[in-house]
């Protein structure tokens, strides 16, 4: 069994919270190969996205 189809295995198996970690890692290594430089906030967008994307969020910078 190949190395990708172990991961796949791995994956299908995490609940939905656990693979978005896994996608984030996934985003990151590839960022890491590319640049030198680190964008923390870039590589965790998705992962904040679940606080930021909420009606109390919304309502908080309503008035800004």
């Amino acid at each position: 069994m190949s190395t990708q189809q172990l991961i796949e295995r791995e994956i299908a198996d995490l609940p939905e919270p656990q693979q978005r970690e896994v996608y984030d890692f996934v985003r990151f290594l590839r960022h890491k190969k590319g640049e030198d430089s680190f964008n923390g906030l870039l590589l965790s967008e998705t992962a904040l996205a679940k606080d930021w994307n909420t009606p109390e969020e919304d309502a908080a910078w309503a008035s800004l």
